[in-house]
This record gives C-alpha cells, sequence and structure tokens, in this order.
C-alpha cells in the first residue's frame, strides 16, 4: 500500500483519502469529502463536500459530485455522467439536498444522468445517455429516456437466464433470487 498520488495540477482540500488513490490533473476535491482506497479519479472531476466515495470506485473524466452523493466500493462512474441533488433548483436558494447512493458494483454508462434522491442498487448497470428518473434495483439493466427495465444481469454485466419463475442463472451457473429490492445471489 502507498499513500494517494496527487497531480501537481489537481486541487485537493480535503485529507480523507485512503491509500492507492489516483487523482488526476484538474480535479478539484472540497474539506469534507471522504475517498477510500484504491480509487482512481480522472481529469476534470469535481467533488463537493459531504460525498463518500468507497474503495476501488472508478471515476471517469468530466464528472461532478454534488452534496450527499455516496458511492460505495467497486462501482464504476462512467465519463460525464451528471448527478442531480437538487429537486427545484432556484438561484441563491438554499435548501436540503437529496441524497443519491450508488451501491455495491454498479455501473453507471458514460452521460447518464441520475435524478437526486434515487438508490442505483448492487451491481446495477445502466446504458449510455440514460436518464435515471427511478430507484434502478440490485442487478438491473436499465437505459433509455427516461431508463426503463432491460434485463437481470450478473456481476460481470451478462445477462441472466430465467429457469423457474422468480430464479435466474448467470451464464457461470451462479443462482439469483428476485426479492423486492431486485435480485438475490443465492
Amino acid at each position: 500500500m502507498s499513500k494517494p498520488f496527487i497531480h501537481p495540477n489537481a486541487i485537493v482540500e480535503t485529507e480523507d483519502i485512503g491509500e492507492d488513490t489516483r487523482i488526476w490533473a484538474f480535479v478539484h476535491i472540497l474539506k469534507g469529502a471522504k475517498i477510500g482506497s484504491g480509487c482512481n479519479v480522472c481529469d476534470h472531476c469535481y467533488i463537493e463536500y459531504d460525498v463518500i466515495i468507497g474503495n476501488n470506485v472508478t471515476i471517469k473524466c468530466g464528472i461532478y459530485l454534488w452534496e450527499g452523493v455516496r458511492i460505495e466500493d467497486d462501482a464504476f462512474i462512467g465519463p460525464n455522467v451528471v448527478f442531480t441533488n437538487n429537486p427545484r433548483p432556484r438561484s441563491k436558494q438554499r435548501i436540503v439536498h437529496l441524497k443519491t447512493f450508488v451501491k455495491q458494483g454498479a455501473s453507471i454508462g458514460a452521460n447518464s444522468t441520475i435524478m437526486g434522491g434515487l438508490t442505483i442498487g448492487k451491481y446495477a448497470m445502466t446504458g449510455i445517455g440514460s436518464v435515471v428518473t427511478r430507484d434502478v434495483p440490485d442487478y438491473a439493466l436499465v437505459y433509455g429516456n427516461p431508463a426503463k427495465f432491460r434485463a437481470w444481469i450478473d456481476e460481470k454485466g451478462e445477462n441472466l437466464v430465467m429457469h423457474a419463475d422468480g430464479f435466474w442463472t448467470s451464464p457461470d451457473g451462479i443462482k439469483f433470487e428476485e426479492t423486492q429490492n431486485g435480485l438475490k445471489r443465492k
């Protein structure tokens, strides 16, 4: 393990950055943000205070993470993804910002827009350019505008096949069961 790498052209105001994390050029991270170990924050990103990022997270170029965004371990945020946190924005009016959760292993495709206050479930995936206006269940693939459920997927992003009502199987033979929050690995 080694201390974080911070590019000389980055502005990093927080000290709460885990080992082996890399912060690249033209990134601005405010005081109060928390970033785990083994992360990669690519060029031209902005991370506001009260943002929490887990371990082994990839934040591609052109991402702005506003107050209240929570990203769990092993998530992938594609280039130019847009997060919102204010349902009725007005200039110079302070409101309570919505919290948005990206759960473990989730992947958000390039240029997706994520409405504030939502949860993107474990190992869920949004296709490129998706406009996400509802919670995304665990292991769900969604895409479109607005994003709609398209398939159940496994941790690798492979489509699952139904083998009985409410039960699904991955190409590797791993079994999943439908639950109220999406799928659960058996």
